[in-house]
């Protein structure tokens, strides 16, 4: 129905959509808008992928603009001669250089303006959107040779088990809703706290942490869920420290203590 009011298709859609705009995209096309409030990329992003490539090249305040329906998972566009709500609960992945001659990390390449054009690169993106990542990862340059080596690590096939194997254990703890089972991204406020507090030796490093003011709000439940994740591909009860450690390492966090160990499929998924 989604894609019909956007006027980009007809039918049911039985795929779970990608949808990667350019970054030339206006806040209408990107949340919806227009004369007839038509649906924009996030909601035609339902229960799927949205991603951003290039995120700074957006516009600052079509960028701020996704922070509300990330929360809600819903969208209202309001014009003159129309409202509407439209579902808006999607996956955002963007990736971005380390600045804009993409050259940051290489001495030999950068230009001169080193740190400068790194801040001024990273100022196009608000704090407060920055703080609804999970997930904050630096992927290294590959090198040639890297490229031309037998592949190694895991299949796509073997991380896909051990995902629907975790979902089956959220769906088991937590419900469903609508008949979709409530997913760790879902859970909030007690239940949050209930379900995802980590045992003794993780909550005190979560709660150094706090002291330290390395954490705001958002950023502590967004720890608690990706940490609670982790305990369930990895079949454990509750989160550990080591994946408190691991959810604070990749939200861009320095956890406090000695390193923690990372299981191998943790490892590999970093790289």
């Amino acid at each position: 129905m989604l894609t019909s009011l956007a006027g980009s298709g007809s039918g049911l859609v039985a795929a779970r959509p990608f949808r990667s705009p350019h970054h030339s995209a206006s806040m209408a096309a990107l949340v919806g808008g227009g004369k007839q409030a038509r649906p924009g990329e996030i909601s035609l992003a339902h229960l799927g992928v949205l991603f951003l490539d290039e995120l700074p090249e957006f516009n600052r305040q079509v960028l701020d603009s996704l922070r509300q329906p990330m929360e809600t998972g819903r969208v209202e566009v309001a014009r003159a001669a129309a409202h509407a709500t439209y579902p808006a609960r999607f996956q955002l992945i963007a990736a971005m250089n380390p600045c804009r001659c993409g050259h940051a990390t290489d001495a030999a390449l950068a230009c001169g303006r080193l740190p400068h054009c790194m801040q001024d690169y990273m100022a196009k993106i608000s704090g407060p959107l920055l703080d609804r990542f999970d997930l904050r990862l630096d992927v290294p340059q590959v090198a040639l040779r890297a490229m031309l080596a037998e592949p190694h690590g895991e299949t796509s096939a073997v991380v896909r088990e051990r995902v629907l194997a975790a979902q089956a254990r959220q769906a088991e703890r937590n419900g469903s809703e609508n008949g979709r089972p409530i997913l760790n991204r879902q859970l909030d406020g007690d239940e949050l706290l209930a379900r995802a507090m980590p045992d003794a030796r993780g909550r005190r490093l979560l709660e150094r942490m706090v002291d330290k003011g390395g954490l705001t709000a958002r950023g502590f439940n967004r720890v608690l869920r990706v940490s609670l994740t982790l305990a369930d591909l990895g079949a454990r009860t509750r989160p550990s420290e080591e994946d408190v450690a691991c959810a604070l390492m990749w939200r861009g966090l320095s956890p406090a203590g000695n390193p923690v160990a990372r299981p191998d499929w943790q490892r590999e998924q970093a790289v």
